[in-house]
């Protein structure tokens, strides 16, 4: 999906609901032969009936119920509403023991024929060192694709850990904090030629009860030294660009996508500052080879910073609109007033029946120095990762991604939808 998991789960252990989905598709699926599905570019390209297995067949299999483990995609009708769910169970250093719950919901609000998919995300996390991340991340697409309702409402109590600012901070640099976090975003865009909307929007980001929990006595953070403050507001409304082909942002199987977002945040609209942001986003879908089903997926995104936003609204890793960027590394990793970034991944089956995938990926990333906004370090990442189809008819998957980073740092990612 466009939106997958915006709060992504760092996964250490415990990761049982994959374990086990694993260990019964290898006991069950690999016993069995399908037809390999026709190539296409969306569920609107595939042939109307073709041999597909989601988790909703694996369950009847072990339930033995009779079999539907085929797919038509003349049964995909507008305002039905293709639910995927998957709990979870996980632990990393930064939050402990972690219990998830994520949901998407895809739908058509016109004939799949003349609309994209519409999602909706949500998400409930709670840890033991009393974390709480509730997401919620709406991508509503009108009929014939004439507007796009994008919203991003999310509450965080984030006990974390920030490791100050530019290129060349390092793992020692680590300065727990604690804060409270509301963000409003709300967007429509009106197509004014085919895939191509422009828009407004309004965005508020509200942090409140920031304060630092360890800091060594006489010593003085970075976070300190930019500008710590108890509260930040930033209000600022937003004029956006989007252009999309995907048609289908669970799991795109062709296509472009492209936005950007001009956001200028001004005092007379409650922010504490006049700064401004420019957010520039593109990404590409190739088929590899063109006669399969194995996507070759590139992102690039660009984000800027004018003017003085407040430390916690500054680009970081992992904080971008999907929080899904830059796996091998831990969520603010690397700050700075401005951040580019780059990944490919390679998509191929495992299974005829589209059941099983995975996948390779490597990633770099690089953040403006302070002061100075210079950039001349760059950390690259890379890892492999399996998919399972949740969903057959929004085509919508669980990943278990393993990232690997410099210096030694490492992690499972779990997901629902594809990363991008």
């Amino acid at each position: 999906m466009a939106y997958k998991l915006t709060h992504r789960v760092v996964m250490k252990a415990g990761i049982f609901w994959i374990a086990l989905l694993f260990l019964l598709t290898t006991v069950k699926l690999f016993a069995q032969h399908y037809p390999p599905v026709r190539k296409g570019n969306s569920l609107d390209s595939m042939s109307k009936i073709v041999s597909q297995y989601d988790v909703t067949d694996l369950y009847r299999q072990i339930a033995g119920k009779p079999s539907k483990s085929t797919f038509d995609s003349s049964k995909i009708k507008k305002d039905k509403v293709y639910i995927s769910f998957i709990p979870a169970i996980g632990y990393t250093v930064q939050t402990s023991f972690t219990a998830v719950a994520t949901a998407n919901l895809s739908f058509y609000l016109d004939d799949k024929n003349n609309s994209n998919i519409s999602t909706i995300y949500a998400s409930t996390n709670f840890s033991l060192l009393h974390q709480i991340v509730i997401p919620v991340i709406t991508n509503i697409w009108s009929k014939s694709n004439e507007f796009d309702f994008l919203g991003d409402y999310r509450y965080y109590v984030y006990p974390s850990v920030t490791y100050g600012l530019g290129g060349h901070t390092t793992l020692a640099d680590a300065d727990p904090i604690d804060y409270k976090y509301i963000r409003f975003y709300q967007e429509v865009a009106k197509e004014i030629y085919p895939d191509l909307l422009i828009g407004l929007g309004y965005n508020l980001d509200y942090h409140y009860d920031i304060k630092e929990t360890s800091v060594k006595q006489g010593e003085i953070t970075d976070f300190e030294k930019y500008g710590l403050t108890t509260t930040s507001v930033s209000s600022g409304v937003s004029f956006n660009v989007l252009y999309d082909t995907r048609r289908n942002s669970n799991n795109p199987q062709g296509g472009w996508y492209g936005y950007l977002s001009l956001r200028p945040n001004l005092t007379y609209l409650g922010s504490d500052a006049n700064w401004q942001s420019a957010y520039l986003e593109f990404r590409k879908y190739i088929k590899l080879p063109g006669n399969s089903h194995n996507v070759l997926a590139l992102w690039n995104f660009n984000w800027f910073t004018f003017g003085h936003a407040p430390y916690l609204d500054l680009p970081a890793t992992a904080w971008e609109t999907y929080a899904n960027s830059a796996r091998g590394y831990v969520q603010d990793r690397f700050k700075g007033p401005s951040m580019l970034y780059l990944e490919s991944e390679y998509r191929f089956q495992i299974t005829n029946n589209g059941f099983m995938g995975g996948v390779v990926f490597a990633n770099a990333q690089s953040v403006s120095n302070y002061p100075g906004n210079t950039f001349d370090a760059v950390y690259p990442g890379f890892g492999a990762g399996l998919r399972f189809k949740v969903n057959k008819f929004s085509n919508t998957n669980a990943c278990i991604d393993y990232g690997i980073g410099l210096n030694g740092t490492r992690a499972f990612y779990l997901n629902l939808g594809e990363v991008f």
